[in-house]
């Protein structure tokens, strides 16, 4: 893989990261294209896409500092050295635990299903069709019967475990990390602004120790020219999703996730299309 390529999936992760369309899906349909998925070492790719999103993951660290620093200076303060009850705990307190009981679901359904996640079934552009198409009807709804009413404030226990097992259905390409948590956001009336920022704030976790554990397990077959498109790649996974962060919440202000819908739906669409008649 040379710099330029890499580079290109970089952009290509960090755009589609944060958008409720799949960045697994799209990075796998470039991987198809341009002939870098190996059917017989698929976990490859798979440990490539996540050390991708380390720079995605960056990009969420850097554009949340503030509210990341705030949380976890106040879950340390009221837990480890003040001991208060969870009810007597800052809202911020209280946001660490939301954010550390929405991870346990994946975690524990991400390691179980390693194996299946790392296989060639995962890679399947049948497979990819019909989830972008399944959960984009799924976000339809949601946008249909959601009250929109609740804000950060107002997450309780109850959501974030609901939230938590909707980021478990992202382990499904093409179903999308961010768009599973705010379709489950959304069905518990969380405005969608707020849907998107608990869902980038959850994330971190989970994707942080993939991450990590999949650029370990690579290091052994790292040269130094796959050294240098690794790190181009989550540089400009950075950059790019630095700003598709901010573009999204902006554009959640005052629109729904219409536009994404109908993108999901004519993707799969097209993509069950090009199965069935043997283009793909």
């Amino acid at each position: 893989m040379d710099i330029f390529v890499s580079i290109i999936l970089g952009l290509v992760q960090g755009i589609t990261e944060f958008l409720p369309i799949s960045s697994t899906a799209h990075l796998t349909l470039f991987g198809h294209w341009m002939g870098l998925i190996s059917p017989e070492h698929p976990e490859q790719w798979t440990a490539y896409i996540a050390v991708l999103q380390l720079g995605t993951l960056l990009a969420v660290m850097i554009y949340f500092a503030k509210d990341i620093t705030t949380i976890i200076k106040s879950f340390v303060r009221e837990n480890l050295l003040k001991r208060k009850g969870f009810s007597q705990q800052s809202f911020e307190s209280r946001m660490g635990w939301y954010v550390i009981a929405g991870t346990l679901p994946v975690v524990v359904i991400g390691l179980a299903l390693k194996k299946v996640i790392e296989g060639n079934l995962t890679k399947s552009i049948l497979v990819i069709a019909v989830t972008q198409i399944v959960f984009a009807l799924l976000l339809a709804l949601a946008e249909k019967i959601a009250r929109h009413a609740r804000d950060m404030k107002k997450i309780t226990f109850k959501d974030a475990l609901v939230v938590g097992i909707g980021q478990c259905f992202s382990l499904i390409p093409g179903a999308s990390r961010s768009g599973t948590t705010m379709t489950a956001g959304l069905f518990l009336g969380l405005e969608r602004e707020t849907a998107a920022r608990f869902s980038f704030l959850l994330s971190l976790p989970a994707v942080f120790a993939s991450g990590l554990l999949e650029l370990k397990d690579s290091l052994g077959l790292l040269n130094q020219q796959l050294a240098v498109s690794y790190i181009m790649g989550i540089i400009t996974a950075f950059v790019s999703g630095f700003f598709a962060i901010d573009f999204l919440l902006k554009f959640l202000k005052t629109r729904s996730n219409f536009v994404f819908i109908v993108y999901r739906i004519v993707l799969g669409v097209c993509l069950l299309g090009a199965v069935f008649t043997g283009i793909w």
